[in-house]
Formats: C-alpha cells, sequence, structure tokens
C-alpha cells in the first residue's frame, strides 16, 4: 500500500503537533516496511529532527510538481494536492493535524484525519475569532468528509462526536506515545549535567509546554509560595504575552529567584530536566491528550495534573488531579510528596507502569488498523 500524508507539519513544525507526525510515520515505517510512505509538504527545507525518518528507504518526500502548486503552496495544500496524489497512484490519504484537502471526497481514495483536540472551541476566549472561523471550517470538513476519523484520545472522541455530529462507528481512539528518549530513565551524571547547563542548583517543580493562559503555569506559580523556601519552580516552553502575567506576579511577590524560565530548552535534555525535578505540573485547563504528563512518567518523575479534560485519561487514576483554580489542592499535592517520600515513590511507580500502554506498538497498530477499515468503507461507497 502506497500512503500519502499531508506533512507539512512533518517537516516544519518542531512543537507537538510536528512531534506526533513525525513518531507515528517513523513507527508505522519501521514496523511496518512492505507500505511506502509519502509526505506532502510544500516546503522541504532541512530540519534536524527529519533524520530518523529520512533513514528509511520507504519514505519519499514530495513537492508540490506543478508551476502553480508551486507557487501558490497554500491553495495546492487545500485543493491541488488532491490531484498530485491521484498522480502518484496513493491508495490511502491521512491527514496528520486535523485537516485534509477540501477535495478529498471527490476521488476514489480513502482517508483518515487525525483530530488532536478541539480547544478552539472548548476554550474560545484563547484563541483570536478569525483562527476559530477557520480551525472549525477545516476541522468540521474533515472529520465528515474522511472516510475514518483517528482521535488521540477518548475525550477528544467526545468532543469530535458532540460538537460535529459524527457517529461513533466512524472514530477510532489511537493513543500516541513519546520520543524513544524518554524511554530511559537518564543517568545521575546526565542529569547533573543538564542541571548545570540551565543553572538549576535547588529542588523544582517544572512544567513543559508554551506559556500560555489556557495551559494555567500560574498555578504552579502560585503554588509556590506555599512550598519550602528552597523550591523553585521551572516553566520550559516558549513565552506568549500570557508570560507577562506571570512576570508580574513574580515581581509583586518578589520571587524573582524562585520562578525560572527556559524558553529554548535543547530537546534532547528535556528527559534530564523532568528526572531532575522533584515532580511535574501540568494544570492546563483543557487538552487533547497532555504528552508532557507521558514523557514525564515514562522517566519515573510523577506529575499533578488538572481535571477537566483528558489529563485524567494519560496519567492515570493515581496520579494526583485538581481542579485548574484550586491552588490549595495543587499544594497539599506538592507537600504530601515532600513529607511523604514513599508517596512520591508510589505515584511514579503506578504513573509509569500506567503509561506503559501509550506505546509505539500500540499506536502503530491501532493507526494501521484504522487504515485498512477506512480502505474496505471507502469500497462500500
Amino acid at each position: 500500500m502506497k500512503i500519502g500524508f499531508d506533512g507539512k507539519r512533518v517537516v516544519c513544525n518542531n512543537t507537538g503537533l510536528g512531534n506526533y507526525s513525525r513518531l507515528l510515520v517513523d513507527v508505522l515505517a519501521s514496523r511496518y516496511p512492505e507500505h511506502e510512505y509519502v509526505l506532502y509538504t510544500p516546503d522541504n527545507s532541512a530540519n534536524p529532527r527529519m533524520e530518523p525518518l529520512l533513514r528509511h528507504a520507504n519514505i519519499k518526500i514530495e513537492t508540490p510538481d506543478t508551476r502553480m502548486g508551486r507557487a501558490a503552496t497554500s491553495l495546492w495544500r487545500v485543493a491541488g494536492m488532491t490531484s498530485q496524489l491521484c498522480r502518484n497512484g496513493i491508495d490511502l490519504m491521512h491527514g496528520l493535524s486535523g485537516e485534509l484537502p477540501l477535495n478529498i471526497g471527490n476521488v476514489a481514495i480513502p482517508s483518515v484525519v487525525t483530530i488532536h483536540d478541539l480547544i478552539f472551541r472548548r476554550c474560545p476566549e484563547c484563541y483570536k475569532a478569525i483562527d476559530r472561523e477557520i480551525y472549525d471550517y477545516k476541522f468540521r470538513h474533515a472529520s465528515r468528509n474522511a472516510t475514518r476519523v483517528l482521535a488521540i484520545s477518548e475525550c477528544t472522541k467526545r468532543d469530535v462526536m458532540e460538537e460535529y455530529g459524527i457517529g461513533e462507528d466512524k472514530i477510532d481512539v489511537v493513543y500516541q506515545g513519546c520520543a524513544a528518549q524518554f524511554h530511559r530513565i537518564p543517568g545521575e551524571s546526565e542529569v547533573a549535567a543538564v542541571k548545570r547547563k540551565y543553572g538549576l542548583d535547588r529542588p523544582y517543580v517544572i512544567s513543559v509546554g508554551t506559556i500560555e493562559r489556557r495551559k494555567n503555569q500560574i498555578m504552579a506559580v502560585r503554588g509556590l509560595r506555599g512550598l519550602p523556601e528552597d523550591f523553585d519552580v521551572v516553566l520550559v516552553g516558549r513565552r506568549t504575552d500570557y508570560a507577562q502575567s506571570i512576570d508580574r506576579y513574580v515581581s509583586t511577590y518578589s520571587m524573582g529567584d524562585r520562578v525560572k524560565f527556559i524558553e529554548h530548552a535543547d530537546f534532547a535534555d528535556l528527559p534530564a530536566l523532568y528526572t531532575g525535578a522533584f515532580c511535574s505540573s501540568y494544570t492546563s485547563r483543557y487538552e487533547g491528550f497532555g504528552i508532557p504528563v507521558i514523557e514525564s512518567l515514562n522517566v519515573g518523575t510523577p506529575v499533578i495534573v488538572a481535571t477537566g479534560s483528558c489529563l485524567v485519561e494519560a496519567g492515570g487514576p493515581q496520579t494526583p488531579a485538581v481542579d485548574p483554580d484550586d491552588v490549595e489542592a495543587w499544594i497539599n499535592n506538592v507537600k504530601e510528596m515532600i513529607d511523604y517520600p514513599e508517596r512520591r515513590a508510589r505515584v511514579a511507580r503506578a504513573g509509569r507502569a500506567y503509561v506503559a500502554r501509550f506505546n509505539d506498538d500500540a499506536m502503530a497498530e491501532g493507526t494501521m488498523g484504522c487504515y485498512l477499515k477506512a480502505v474496505e468503507e471507502k469500497k462500500l461507497q
């Protein structure tokens, strides 16, 4: 089978959607080498994170093959790509990030679309009106016109059913894993070197993710005032305007030496940054899945998550979960792990055992199963 992907995020995006897309293509190419995988992208710029994929002989990159496609790459992605898929003999098309060409339903190629989340509908205040309209149009159209929908969590599946009226029998839930570097616990010397690199010399709570209002990092910063004075909070991620509100809070309460921002951490350093932390905090108000939760648990660091979306689903029943506005509950959970080290160890062990289910084999098998159903169902249309 010759499988095509909307590969823009694979090649050009180095955050969540790009990481998911590269991981999925990599595990499929490894576990199902009999198939050919073609990434369709408007831009094939060099990206070091593409190197593992390019080692596979069965992965190929395609850019627009017409003058018009090269001149208008946005139009090519929404329409022109479909003709190229047909010319290339693609047997199935997978939109990796909530999008498919608008005319994909007009050809005989079965299609799958991954829906990561509908946060723009659940937290509309976090998005510009025009962005909400664009996302809603693309995701609604892709969900309704795809042969099958692949949701990355039960939470996202429920949202797609409720918001877009998609039947349950059309949706497959396939959990994603995390990058291979999180599949081992870094050693003490590696952790010490990374901590020196980023100037971390005291116990710390870590929060990884873009520093934006929805992700609610202010909760950990506010909670820090209830922890021992030798504890810090380390926020790892790109700053947005929301970070200024954290800056103001830090200044108001003279916490400047206890709240540290790491905006451009090397991806390879993340396992050691997690391992060196006392615990992680991921109290986002809404997520489709929450990869930082399973990254942290995989390297043995317990996490405190927020209720209200999928984070309990990602962390498991033993992971402490608090209302995203209940700072006192957050403080109490961290202090309990400080005061009772066996509690921290127990939470970490249970979490690591739980997230073992989010692995590459299950991701590959579930995705290929979705593909095969899409192929059979397209024949009956």
